[in-house]
C-alpha cells in the first residue's frame, strides 16, 4: 500500500528537501505541493490524499 502525501510549506527549498526524502521510501507517493494553506486546501480536496505534511506561517 503506497500512502499518498500533499507537502505544503512556504519555503520551496524545504519543500524540495522533504520530497528528495520522501521519493527514497517506497511506500510514500509525494502527489502534490503547495505554497500556501489555501492551495493546500484546494489541492487536498482535488487529489486523492492520504496525509497532509503541512507547515505554514
Amino acid at each position: 500500500m503506497t500512502i499518498r502525501l500533499l507537502l505544503a510549506d512556504d519555503h520551496p527549498v524545504v519543500r524540495a528537501g522533504l520530497r528528495a526524502v520522501l521519493d527514497t521510501e517506497p511506500d510514500f507517493e509525494v502527489v502534490a505541493e503547495a505554497a500556501t494553506a489555501e492551495r493546500a486546501v484546494e489541492l487536498a480536496a482535488s487529489e486523492t490524499v492520504d496525509v497532509v505534511l503541512m507547515d505554514l506561517q
